[in-house]
């Protein structure tokens, strides 16, 4: 039986109190959480992968509204539950991406529970993680990573480090991505802003750190810029072994702006499954601005974002396959974009029929 303190909190300020020292901590108190879903905090307890010695639950604060911003865009509560931001009516209509990208992750009933800010800290569910009878760096930093010379058929083929080659596992993340969100956080040192380019990090040398979140510090909204020429050209294709309750083998978030003489006046192209964090590479999409929205720019676009890729893992357990499958599931989204193909039709079955937005 592993004991933990349980306070719920009835504000901001009291959770950044309650909250206290993070992992590593050497106070009595040990070190304490944040709690609003807990649809990926309690498992990795029930694992005993993460023994916080607290759990603050930040479910009775405030935040679990969507509002419009002054600036035409739109505010996501950090508490706004995942399916309630799914079907949000300014989500559907103004960012249609963001609605299919939810959809198409895990299962109806973990959307009704999992929050926005919670979504943005899922931690990898790479099998060498949550097996705590083996090394792992992101574990036990300096322990070692078996994936790299094991199964690494869900990990990753960029960004990936010799102590790390795990994938972060959001769906929603990516659309965050791809529209440019903006992270705001709230800590005793007072507020600021995150862009989710820089919210999530590469593992490098600390693979153990997921983002650039400090402990104290607590998600209250995430922020969408205006977005108007994307919402009739957006797609979000997720490739994975079943249709449901399966994190991606390659997922992408693909927008465009198409102007009235048929040339794309502004692309976005945003990768999940293949690296540590959603993965985009402004070059790639420059490479698509001002030219006819083709098959023959999609792919030359999809090969320089795949360009530095490396396969990872030996023999059946290589993840090379995700290379190809890469380029050819980003020219396909770009054209489910310009279709205006939004939902995800991968391996379409009847539970991603009820969940299309």
């Amino acid at each position: 039986m592993i004991n933990f303190a349980y306070l719920p909190a009835s504000a901001v300020e009291t959770a950044l109190e309650q909250i206290g020292p993070g992992p590593g901590s050497t106070t009595s108190a040990g070190f304490g959480k944040f709690i609003a879903g807990g649809t990926n905090l309690l498992d990795l307890m029930k694992e005993n992968v993460m023994r916080p010695a607290r759990l603050v639950d930040i479910n009775p604060l405030a935040l679990n509204s969507i509002a419009t911003l002054p600036d035409g865009g739109l505010r996501l509560g950090a508490l706004a539950r995942n399916a309630d931001t799914a079907y949000h009516a300014q989500v559907v209509s103004r960012y249609p991406l963001l609605s299919a990208a939810i959809l198409a992750g895990a299962s109806a009933q973990i959307r009704n529970m999992a929050s926005n800010g919670g979504n943005l800290l899922q931690r990898t569910r790479c099998y060498y993680f949550y097996d705590t009878g083996v090394p792992c760096n992101k574990r036990v930093p300096g322990s070692g990573c078996p994936a790299i010379s094991g199964l690494a058929r869900l990990h990753a083929i960029l960004g990936a480090s010799e102590q790390c080659i795990a994938t972060h596992p959001s769906d929603m993340c990516v659309a965050l991505r791809a529209l440019d969100a903006v992270v705001q956080v709230q800590s005793p040192r007072g507020g600021r802003a995150i862009a989710m380019a820089d919210f999530h990090r590469l593992p490098g040398e600390q693979p153990d750190i997921d983002t650039t979140l400090a402990h104290d510090e607590l998600i209250t909204s995430i922020d969408l810029p205006p977005a108007p020429g994307f919402a009739a050209h957006s797609a979000y294709l997720k490739l994975r072994d079943r249709a449901s309750y399966a994190f991606a083998l390659v997922s992408v978030a693909a927008a465009l702006d198409i102007g009235t003489d048929g040339l794309v006046k502004e692309a976005r192209i945003a990768l999940g499954g293949v690296a540590h964090k959603p993965w985009r590479d402004p070059e790639a999409e420059a490479l698509l601005v001002g030219q006819p929205a083709s098959p023959a720019a999609f792919s030359q676009a999809a090969k320089h974002l795949l360009r530095g890729a490396q396969a990872q893992g030996v023999g059946p357990g290589s993840n090379a396959f995700k290379i190809p499958m890469s380029q050819r599931a980003v020219v396909r989204a770009l054209e489910m974009a310009l279709a205006g193909t939004v939902a995800n039709t991968v391996n379409n079955d009847n539970d991603n029929a009820e969940d299309a937005p």
